[in-house]
């Protein structure tokens, strides 16, 4: 089964040196929501989100540094494990504020967004792949609501 999709890979205990300096620049954040939105800017300008039938073996890829040195498109898994892993080594979050989410673009395909949890009432759906076919923070993509 692919990494990420159906249940979440574990995160490499070291930082590379050249996440170190984002890493430390996100636990300088003001709160979890600040935390969230500085990673998820981060990823999605740094990153665009492509089709999974697109470079297929790329979703087997679980070293953050080859996926961070790793040249566009990219697979929703494999961006929701980047932000995850910017997300979990700020402090800011725990693995269980974090929930891997499915739905259908097209209604037929499968994607993944993320699920944050920034406190006991509040939850903000991420999705850095929709990023690039213009959906916004806060929201996934799912049937048609995004361009390709």
């Amino acid at each position: 089964m692919i990494p990420n999709l159906l249940w979440k890979t574990k995160l490499p205990k070291e930082i590379p040196k050249d996440l170190q300096k984002i890493v430390n620049k996100l636990k300088k954040s003001k709160n979890k929501e600040d935390c969230l939105r500085n990673a998820y800017n981060i990823i999605t300008k740094k990153f665009n989100g492509g089709q999974t039938f697109e470079n297929f073996f790329d979703l087997f890829i679980t070293d953050i540094k080859k996926l961070w040195k790793k040249k566009n498109p990219f697979h929703c898994t494999n961006l929701n494990y980047l932000l995850r892993f910017l997300l979990i080594k700020s402090n800011l979050f725990k693995e269980n504020d974090i929930k891997q989410k499915l739905t259908l673009v097209y209604y037929f395909w499968p994607h993944q967004y993320l699920r944050v949890k920034i406190n006991k009432k509040k939850y903000i759906n991420v999705d850095p792949w929709g990023a690039s076919h213009k959906i916004k923070f806060g929201n996934y993509a799912k049937g048609f609501n995004f361009k390709l």
